[in-house]
């Protein structure tokens, strides 16, 4: 058994429309952008993760940069392919010597059955033998501590890149869920067209994503408001580069109506919860997590919303992804992860 247990390589894969997470024997061995650089003349990949991302929007006619994955689903084969050998790669070169690879791949509640297809594909393209898939409401709520199985209704809110998933899980399942395609990258394009209108200032989609880090916020009064940045890009009228210095408030206005779409999909799932995982909901309140989860103020304000108790989970970045490697570890016994059997 031990000498079998050199020859395999289990592997838990948070799948993001912006990053991709990997663990690896409990501890996160990758954190990188979901993205890829290709040499448009030989179609070899020349980078993958932050070194592609640095090339993104900064390329000549001879490299393309690729998102593969689009509202959470592989919307490039080929590019998704490359890009998870290539994070799995960046592990260690001791993977030419497995011969076993074990893989559970978190994936929206939302996708279809053709989709979960394509993330098996994806997998056993990159030689894995055993692949299990998890939906990230379930794997956001092992990662954030819950007990799925028990008969007490949980509801977790998920923003992540490409979706928002939000869930009521109990006696480990989803009982009833949303999930819309409004989250972090909605909000990064929604500060690029406030910049333009705004402005009449042209700024790339990696400038966009640093002022919803450092500026973002879902309500335009903080208690502790974070300091104005200064944003650097082209002027529309003069095609010259310039440079603008933005607050919090205006990003708030800015994602205003992005933030409420979220709260009209949570108030839809309340509204078809069951009434007494209602009863638990009011007492436990909504678990918030994912990167979409550090906006500030979107606590506050789903809570002004919805009356109820708002958690932020503690570190909504890994949530998901540390739920995925707890699934990792019991396959035997968590019955709601999905193997190919079962598409």
């Amino acid at each position: 058994m031990k000498l079998f247990s050199l020859f395999t390589q289990d592997l838990a894969i948070d799948l993001g429309t912006a990053n991709t997470l990997i663990i690896q024997d409990g501890n996160i061995v990758v954190d990188e952008p979901s993205i890829v650089a290709i040499d448009r003349r030989t179609g070899e990949t020349i980078a993958v993760g932050h070194r592609a991302m640095q090339m993104h929007e900064k390329t000549h006619e001879n490299i393309k940069t690729i998102r593969p994955l689009k509202d959470g689903v592989i919307a490039d084969f080929q590019a998704a392919e490359s890009m998870i050998e290539g994070m799995i790669n960046m592990i260690g070169n001791k993977r030419r010597f497995f011969t076993h690879m074990k893989m559970v791949i978190c994936i929206p509640s939302g996708i279809t059955e053709v989709e979960k297809r394509a993330v098996f594909d994806s997998a056993d393209h990159v030689d894995s033998k055993e692949t299990y898939l998890i939906y990230e409401p379930m794997a956001a709520a092992l990662g954030i501590g819950l007990d799925v199985e028990e008969p007490v209704g949980n509801m977790i809110i998920d923003i992540g890149g490409g979706t928002t998933e939000i869930a009521v899980i109990a006696l480990s399942g989803i009982v009833c869920d949303q999930s819309i395609r409004t989250a972090g990258d909605v909000f990064t394009l929604d500060i690029m067209d406030y910049i333009k209108r705004a402005y009449n200032m042209l700024i790339g989609e990696r400038t966009a994503e640093q002022i919803k880090i450092h500026v973002g916020s879902a309500l335009p009064e903080l208690p502790n408001p974070p300091d104005d940045v200064a944003v650097n890009g082209r002027d529309l009228m003069t095609g010259i580069p310039r440079q603008i210095v933005i607050g919090y408030s205006e990003i708030a206005q800015a994602l205003d109506k992005s933030v409420a779409k979220i709260e009209e999909a949570i108030l839809k799932a309340l509204e078809t919860t069951p009434p007494e995982l209602a009863s638990d909901i009011y007492k436990t309140g909504l678990y918030l997590t994912g990167g979409g989860a550090l906006l500030r103020g979107l606590d506050v304000r789903v809570s002004e919303r919805t009356k109820l108790l708002v958690h932020v989970a503690e570190d909504p970045l890994r949530a998901v992804v540390r739920g995925t490697g707890i699934a990792l570890k019991n396959t035997d016994k968590f019955s709601f992860l999905i193997d190919r059997k079962g598409v």
